[in-house]
């Protein structure tokens, strides 16, 4: 009786293992024939000669199973995975340190933007009686909140979830194909619930002097042209707000720039746009005010206006580049955090 060499016998060994799966898959009703399990074997063996040539080579195990995983790969039937997932799950568990992120930069923006209306605005605060000038004091709000919009993205944080802190700017990057639904709607809720905490906590630790009717948490209400020049200013300072995003974060040369870009536009805004709307561009932002001071009154346009006017913005951009959309969804690109976002 001829001897058997042990690549031989793994071999045939093996190669009743791949008719064995062969037929349990259910790629085919009859049996192997002979020959297909003689070409099997002689294969297999081959490939057993190669990893016994690299033992000294210490990768001979890794090699095996390498070979034997591509075998079974190839035999496996293909399952589609769904662009989405079917519940908030995955995404939570995955994502939530970006939500909580969002959550926390809102928070502190809507902190700070109430420091800087009691600061400007309450009776009792020097700088109020120093500057009497109603276009001076705006133009300091839009310098000091243009000032902490830059600093908020450029934080860590700032840097890994996007930068968003902004409703209607999520919802127009998930119209753009930039982030998954259950990433957009996580984000919502955290920039919604961000600055409400926001405003309780300004108002604690100020001893709630965000409550003075020369304050009022730094509400936004309709200004000299009622509800409809509120509407317009909002759909349109939205509107340049995202075109400049779009611009800015998608040209290599100036990408680094668009935080400063994005602050400067707020500077602007709020020293020329407040009279028409109080400068808002933020459904969450107006949100968090009218939370806590209960004044819905013309809620309707804050939550409306930004959103439409950001959209149109991304529409006529991607028309502009022939419906190529942007890279990414985030305000700060040039860092090493992780990204969250699909890029294109």
């Amino acid at each position: 009786m001829p001897l058997i060499s042990r690549s031989d016998a793994d071999a045939r060994i093996t190669a009743a293992s791949i008719r064995n799966q062969h037929l349990a898959f259910g790629y085919s009703r009859a049996p192997l024939s002979g020959a297909d399990a003689i070409e099997i074997s002689q294969v297999i063996s081959a490939m057993a000669a190669r990893s016994t040539q690299k033992i000294s080579d210490g990768n001979c195990m890794n090699d095996v199973v390498e070979s034997r995983a591509n075998t079974t790969e190839q035999l496996r039937p293909v399952v589609p995975e769904s662009e989405d997932p079917p519940n908030a799950l995955p995404s939570l568990r995955n994502h939530w340190p970006e939500y909580l992120m969002e959550a926390g930069e809102i928070a502190l923006y809507m902190f700070l933007i109430c420091a800087f209306a009691t600061l400007l605005l309450h009776p009792a605060s020097p700088l109020r009686q120093m500057i009497h000038s109603g276009v001076l004091r705006r133009f300091l709000m839009g310098f000091l909140v243009g000032s902490a919009v830059i600093a908020i993205i450029m934080t860590p944080w700032g840097k890994q979830s996007g930068g968003h802190f902004n409703p209607a700017i999520t919802l127009t990057f998930y119209r753009l194909g930039k982030l998954a639904f259950w990433d957009a709607f996580f984000y919502v809720v955290a920039q919604f619930t961000g600055a409400a905490g926001g405003v309780a906590i300004a108002a604690y630790v100020l001893r709630d002097a965000p409550k003075n009717p020369s304050v009022r948490y730094a509400l936004t209400v309709p200004g000299i042209l009622g509800n409809a020049g509120a509407f317009v200013g909002e759909v349109t300072i939205s509107f340049v707000l995202m075109i400049g995003i779009l611009f800015a974060s998608n040209r290599e040369a100036v990408a680094r720039y668009t935080p400063y870009l994005v602050g400067a536009l707020y500077a602007m805004f709020i020293t020329f746009e407040a009279p028409l709307s109080g400068m808002s561009m933020n459904p969450a932002r107006t949100f968090g005010s009218a939370f806590r001071a209960g004044y819905w009154q013309a809620f309707w346009i804050y939550l409306i206006a930004p959103t439409l006017g950001m959209l149109a913005g991304a529409e006529i951009v991607l028309r502009a580049r022939g419906g190529i959309g942007p890279c990414c969804a985030k305000l700060h690109h040039d860092n090493d955090k992780r990204c969250i976002f699909q890029h294109s």
